[in-house]
């Protein structure tokens, strides 16, 4: 039963990555984090997070602007092993709890119309990379960070999912290296990550289809949705452990 609740988890979570081009960690982490240890659970999703990355990026590989990501990319690679540090020593249910709060109210300000004025756009990308590094590398969602940013500069749909995917797949090659340094990839994680793999698959390419029927404003709200409800999900299971 274990093995069917994670498949489904994975596959519900892959076809929402399929569609906004985030959000698999952000719906997967604090559902798979009901089920099993975070030590197990974040580095299968990094694992996963590659293969998915890899899957959606060949389909809306024309819509991405790699200069436009270079500096996220740079610093959200050296928060990557602060992240990873922070996964090893600190109170897992703590970690849970602080980063809900701060997903849910980000994405609450965004959702309401607020947005900040930013003057210097590429000089903004050195904090927004590094927090999102830190995030990747801690929980597994290096998401939120970013994606409220990108919101915020009211980057184009398609835009807006390539280059994030761009983003998240160079992120994971360089924070796997680190997971297995760290001894956070183990047999364990690696036989968890076998059994289900077939529902990630699978719920890339639905969601990849799935993807060019939504218009922006209905994009906006979803992503921004999901970030407020799994936010709140982190939080809650941060406090029932």
């Amino acid at each position: 039963m274990e093995i069917i609740l994670a498949a489904f988890i994975i596959f519900l979570s892959s076809t929402i990555q399929g569609i906004t081009s985030f959000g698999f960690s952000l719906v997967a982490l604090p559902l798979l984090g009901m089920l099993l240890p975070l030590k197990i659970v974040v580095p299968m999703l990094v694992l996963y997070s590659l293969v998915l990355n890899v899957i959606i990026l060949y389909h809306i590989r024309s819509h991405v602007k790699l200069k436009q990501i270079v500096v996220l990319v740079i610093f959200g690679i050296i928060g990557t092993p602060f992240g990873t540090h922070l996964l090893k020593v600190t109170n897992e249910n703590t970690l849970k709890i602080v980063i809900g709060i701060l997903v849910t109210l980000s994405a609450l300000i965004n959702l309401y119309g607020y947005k900040v004025k930013v003057k210097n756009e590429k000089l903004s990308y050195i904090p927004v990379g590094f927090v999102s590094g830190i995030m990747n590398g801690s929980v597994s969602l290096g998401g939120p960070p970013l994606v409220l940013f990108l919101r915020n500069q009211e980057v184009e749909k398609q835009t807006f999912r390539a280059n994030l995917t761009s983003y998240f797949l160079i992120l994971n090659i360089f924070t796997i290296p680190t997971y297995f340094v760290g001894g956070l990839i183990t047999s364990e994680v690696i036989s968890y990550s076998s059994y289900v793999l077939p529902g990630l698959v699978l719920g890339a390419f639905v969601g990849v289809k799935l993807g060019n029927k939504f218009d922006e404003e209905l994009f906006r709200r979803l992503t921004l949705g999901l970030i407020i409800v799994t936010g709140i999900l982190s939080i809650i299971t941060g406090i029932r452990k």
